[in-house]
């Protein structure tokens, strides 16, 4: 039986080694795209593999469930959904400035749709993914490497031609990194290589002269052209970017804007959350120019319509959308890719030093193959133009040769051994043959017709045709410049085939103003009812209506309309309301549930007071629990900002029952549920903080509660209904506060 063996090791060393090759893991095999060909590894393999399934662009679509399980079970053995959705991602013209395949089907849109599941969508490659992408895989330009189970080679890179990091762009979160790189104009892309091909010294501002920045499929306005030099000097920064606005006048002379580009970071979802941001916007009374809002979108582009009212400054109305609706956003720079097997933020330059070299090295492979190939043709076919001189001698040997070695070894070395001849100079030339061993075997499988005199003649044509090509390819390798010539032919023929104009302004434009309008202050009159409804109206509509209101109404009060409203609950809570956040107008509109305007809680709480804030500062403000106890804090602790704040301190399972704004009131009178009944001076009560929990102001029973409070003035006369008999109030015997009172 063998020894178990026991290998300590420290917990912490594992972990992090662990960690770290996990983090590289995801960090070179999944998150970030390789600066060469600007793709990420399930991008790459998706191509590879459609071009391997022979999905060429002028070809069938074939279905995207195929696709999808050959990628997975050849190349990228991780979820199908990440394999479809880089698939589709790289056929949305929204998402990428060069799409790479064409999708047949719903392929999602703009708006944030998905698109269709694989089993029913269909896609090929585009042409141009053909040509620049996978165009020189078979001629040896880039290594291959086993796939996961070793059955299968897929390529380390694809040979690209353009730089697709920059083209497309990329984002990707890997482990404590992430990358975000905007997609820029083909054209420009080229132009910026070329540049930097002819001059290597060039700057980051020259190189800028070309490339003007980023060029995002949706368009927009990139609004801090002094800002992008730093970014492509540095690979980090932040861009940001409006979307376009037009303004058209309508028959009834509104005027509506009309959003034609979006930023690009707003694509999918955040077009609905933009459309409830205006919404909203509406509803918080930010505006009141809005009079309706409709989504146009369609296939043929973006188009959001907001119609205003006709006296609206439509100018001042796009500043507030820049200022609080994502329709000015910011898209964050961090140009990271692998380069060199390892992550690295690259500026522009850099980038465009790696697809430079990139292409140099892809293109001597490239043509040192092509010239191997063009030697070995020019070495067979001038041992078939040689064998044509001699051909009577050659099947003269074929013809006295036992088998076909004999007869090669005449070709090749002059051996005549075994060979029968028709005479003695036949044997002396087949002596003197020195083909090469490939030059044998191609005249060996030559066929007659070869013969033919105008064959004889295309294969001299053809003999011409190759030497000049070796020298060429031997010109391009042995000379940078001819190289390069290549490269920016190619690159010359891609840009006008498939180029296209900038849909993305670059400016620099002043940051977004928005001027609120003012409203002019003037006093109105705040109504809720019993169930908790509230609005306000101008004073003359209340004193109209002033019977009806004060029927139907539990507060009725006047504040300011530019003030707040503070509504004191029995749970000692004080949340503060914007006036401009209720309804005004009609007297005879219902209002809105005073819940939907602040944080109070009508199932937890009940309302004990409310008043105008502006009111409030300016007195004492009364308080009484349930348990008795009391005190007086000035009212200008109550101005808070806040929208909830405590008014008070209670004790244990106490409760507010009364909050009373003094003005002349002198004496209060506390009732308990028992019947007791204790009135005493106000001046009795002692001011507090709002954070104190007060003095007792009644003695009270086992079980018993204060259950009403009234507060009297000088020369008023108030009669209560209590047990079905009336109390006058004023007539009560005037006691101490802390007494017991007296029972009725």
């Amino acid at each position: 039986m063998e020894e178990s063996r026991i290998i300590k090791t420290e917990y912490s060393e594992e972990m992090q080694k662990s960690f770290i090759d996990y983090a590289m893991s995801v960090i070179i095999a999944r998150a970030l795209p390789d600066v060469r060909d600007g793709l990420k590894p399930v991008q790459r393999r998706t191509l590879y593999d459609m071009h391997e399934l022979g999905i060429r662009y002028d070809r069938p679509y074939r279905k995207c469930a195929r696709i999808v399980g050959d990628t997975m079970g050849k190349y990228h053995p991780h979820g199908d959904s990440s394999i479809y959705e880089a698939l589709v991602v790289m056929s949305q013209d929204f998402k990428k400035g060069l799409p790479l395949i064409d999708g047949h089907g719903n392929f999602g849109n703009i708006e944030g749709d998905g698109a269709a599941a694989m089993r029913y969508t269909e896609a090929r490659l585009e042409k141009i993914t053909q040509e620049a992408f996978l165009g020189d895989l078979d001629k040896d330009v880039v290594d291959f490497v086993p796939n996961f189970e070793e059955t299968e080679k897929e390529p380390v890179v694809l040979p690209v031609k353009i730089p697709n990091f920059l083209v497309n762009g990329s984002e990707g979160i890997a482990v404590g990194m992430a990358t975000s790189t905007p997609p820029h104009n083909l054209g420009e892309v080229i132009d910026a290589m070329k540049a930097y091909m002819r001059d290597e010294s060039i700057t980051t501002a020259q190189l800028m002269r070309y490339l003007k920045g980023p060029d995002f499929p949706t368009g927009g306005i990139v609004t801090n052209k002094d800002e992008l030099l730093k970014i492509y000097e540095t690979g980090v920064g932040k861009i940001k970017i409006r979307g376009r606005v037009e303004f058209e006048k309508q028959k009834n002379g509104r005027i509506s804007v009309v959003i034609t580009e979006i930023p690009y970071p707003m694509i999918g979802m955040n077009i609905s959350k933009f459309l409830s941001d205006v919404a909203a916007l509406v509803e918080s009374k930010k505006t009141m120019d809005v009079v309706d809002i409709s989504n146009q979108s369609s296939k043929e582009g973006i188009r959001i319509v907001i119609e205003l009212r006709k006296d609206a400054d439509a100018e001042n109305f796009v500043n507030l959308l820049y200022k609080k609706t994502r329709l000015e956003d910011t898209f964050g720079v961090n140009m990271l890719a692998i380069c060199e097997g390892r992550p690295e933020i690259l500026g522009l330059k850099a980038i465009l030093k790696a697809n430079v070299d990139f292409q140099f090295e892809i293109a001597t492979r490239k043509y040192n193959n092509l010239l191997a190939k063009e030697l070995e043709r020019k070495e067979v076919q001038e041992g078939l133009i040689k064998a044509c001189n001699v051909i009577d001698l050659i099947i003269e040997i074929l013809r006295g040769s036992k088998d076909r070695n004999m007869a090669k070894a005449c070709l090749t070395e002059g051996k005549t051994t075994g060979i029968k001849f028709k005479s003695k100079e036949s044997k002396i030339m087949a002596a003197q043959l020195a083909f090469t061993e490939r030059q044998a075997n191609a005249i060996l499988e030559m066929r007659l017709y070869k013969l033919i005199g105008l064959e004889i003649e295309a294969l001299l044509k053809e003999h011409d045709e190759t030497t000049a090509n070796i020298y060429r390819y031997e010109d391009i390798l042995e000379r940078r410049d001819s190289m390069a010539q290549v490269i920016i032919n190619e690159l010359d023929n891609y840009k006008k085939e498939y180029g296209r104009k900038r849909r993305t302004v670059i400016e620099n434009a002043q940051e977004a103003v928005y001027k609120e309008k003012e409203v002019e202050e003037m006093e109105i009159v705040f109504l809720m009812d019993r169930f908790g409804y509230a609005k306000t109206v101008e004073q003359s509509v209340y004193e109209r209506n002033k019977e009806a209101a004060d029927a139907e109404n539990k507060f009725v009060f006047t504040c300011k309309n530019i003030g707040k409203i503070c509504l004191f609950t029995s749970t000692g809570q004080l949340h503060t309301i914007k006036v401009m956040d209720l309804p005004f107008g009609k007297f005879r509109e219902k209002g809105t549930p005073i819940d939907n305007v602040s944080n109070f809680n009508s199932e937890k709480e009940t309302v004990v007071c409310i008043t105008g804030q502006t009111e409030l500062n300016l007195r004492q403000v009364a308080f009484v629990t349930a348990q008795g106890m009391c005190k007086l804090v000035d009212g200008g602790e109550f101005d808070v900002s806040k929208r909830t704040v405590a008014a008070t301190k209670l004790g244990e399972g106490d409760t507010v029952v009364s909050v009373m704004p003094l003005v002349e009131q002198h004496q209060v009178v506390l009732q308990s549920r028992n019947g007791y009944f204790l009135k005493f001076p106000i001046e009795e009560i002692p001011e507090k903080k709002k954070a104190a929990l007060g003095v007792r102001g009644m003695k009270l029973g086992k079980e018993d509660l204060v259950e009403n409070v009234y507060y009297l003035s000088p020369g008023e006369e108030v009669t209560i209904e209590y047990k079905e008999h009336p109390i006058l109030l004023h007539s009560l015997k005037t006691a101490a506060r802390d007494g017991k009172g007296s029972r009725k």
